[in-house]
């Protein structure tokens, strides 16, 4: 029942992408890295109904003032910063315990039994270089291209790795094909949602 629950996590993928261009975006993103005060005080409206939200626009003014001579660090900074770095060790063994995930579908794309930790280990790797590689990008993107293409691309590909399971028993190449298709997905996801 594998492939049932991979596509349960598509149609949840799908009714997100859905509803995601009618939500506004976040009020402390539109003011503190968009300057946007306008588009803040209406997506504050837009999220939480009429009333006065000074109060809210206020703080956030007072964390814009607080921020400003703080630097935004990039991927290798935050990588050197000592203080961070308890954080990132528990990162990474979350990541790399993602090695133990996605095992049924390698079986099933019949990958030979040794070489599915190295491929699942693979996939950890890949989930983490999207993270990092997110972190760069999701400033100039912004949230909701993120979101939104990456629930796009993320739909497509399970289509396509359903699709590349079905027929693997017909067409040998496409076993590979399943492998580069969780791959895939597993960047993409890092990427976006």
């Amino acid at each position: 029942m594998w492939n049932v629950l991979l596509s349960f996590s598509g149609l949840v993928a799908l009714i997100q992408l859905l509803f995601l261009p009618f939500f506004p975006e976040s009020p402390p993103y539109l003011l503190l890295q968009k300057e946007d005060k306008a588009g803040c005080l209406k997506a504050m409206k837009q999220l939480w109904g009429e009333g006065n939200y000074h109060t809210e626009f206020d703080d956030l003014m007072k964390e814009k003032a607080i921020t400003k001579g703080t630097k935004i660090m990039n991927v290798l900074e935050v990588l050197r910063e000592r203080s961070v770095h308890p954080q990132l060790c528990t990162m990474l063994l979350l990541l790399l315990s993602l090695q133990l995930c996605g095992l049924k579908i390698f079986e099933t794309a019949n990958l030979q039994e040794n070489i599915i930790p190295y491929v699942s280990l693979g996939v950890s790797i890949s989930e983490l270089i999207s993270i990092i590689f997110c972190s760069s990008i999701i400033d100039r993107c912004g949230r909701r291209m993120l979101l939104c293409g990456g629930y796009l691309l993320m739909a497509l590909i399970l289509v396509l790795l359903e699709t590349s399971l079905l027929l693997s028993d017909q067409f040998l190449w496409l076993r590979h094909c399943s492998v580069i298709l969780i791959f895939l997905f597993i960047i993409v996801y890092g990427l976006g949602p």
